[in-house]
């Protein structure tokens, strides 16, 4: 891979915004005032499969995987790969950091701190997610999802790209919740990311780490033009 254009800086910023990402979404389920939104529906799903949320995260990124080669029109053997490299280390990344803070005792902080901690992993999240965006190494699935729709489908938008990709798993929360009763990891976070996360994304894009521009490589949709 050396061949690849600023590849030593790219993969220096790709292991640091793994780690950031992996602590980040570990603080917040940790706050328990609610996780960005794929985070808490993979919290919800893991209660309502009871399998850990390590394995969950992977069999969730798995799935996501295929349903961007879906979205791509085509099999993107290096976006495969990618997105498989990415949800190894980083769905247990994010169980056992989860360890840590709760040893840190997270869970029982009064509900001002929390709170404070709570948005401070959710920017950590978007952050993390524009500088690996940015890198283009290689990708969470599910961050992929959106960057495929940013780019090829939505002209850029980041905003509107993070939406749409919330489709997916706030499908499985409501269904999840409608099984289980119960909701975890879900709550005033969870509505910040769902209002905030993809504006926090486009604003680190120019001002986290300016220097590391896109490395866009997802083709546009192609134009229809009238008969």
């Amino acid at each position: 891979m050396s061949h690849i254009v600023d590849f030593r800086q790219r993969f220096i910023f790709l292991v640091f915004s793994i780690l950031l990402n992996s602590a980040a979404n570990a603080l917040t389920i940790a706050t328990n005032l609610g996780s960005a939104v794929w985070t808490g529906s993979s919290v919800n799903l893991s209660d309502w499969i009871h399998i850990s949320l390590g394995t969950t995260l992977l069999l969730y990124g798995l799935a996501v995987t295929l349903l961007n080669q879906l979205m791509l029109g085509h099999f993107d053997q290096r976006r495969f790969i990618s997105n498989l490299l990415y949800i190894l280390p980083f769905s247990y990344l994010v169980e056992f950091i989860g360890y840590f803070w709760r040893w840190l005792g997270v869970p029982s902080f009064a509900w001002p701190l929390r709170l404070v901690l709570n948005l401070c992993g959710l920017l950590g999240v978007a952050m993390a997610v524009s500088i690996y965006q940015r890198c283009n190494l290689i990708q969470h699935p599910n961050d992929d999802l959106s960057y495929i729709l940013r780019f090829r489908f939505l002209h850029g938008s980041a905003i509107i790209a993070q939406w749409t990709s919330y489709l997916p798993p706030l499908t499985i929360t409501v269904v999840a919740f409608l099984a289980t009763g119960q909701l975890r990891a879900i709550g005033i976070g969870t509505l910040f990311a769902l209002t905030a996360q993809g504006a926090i994304m486009g604003w680190s894009d120019t001002h986290v780490f300016p220097g590391l521009k896109h490395h866009v490589d997802v083709p546009t949709a192609t134009p229809h033009h009238p008969a």
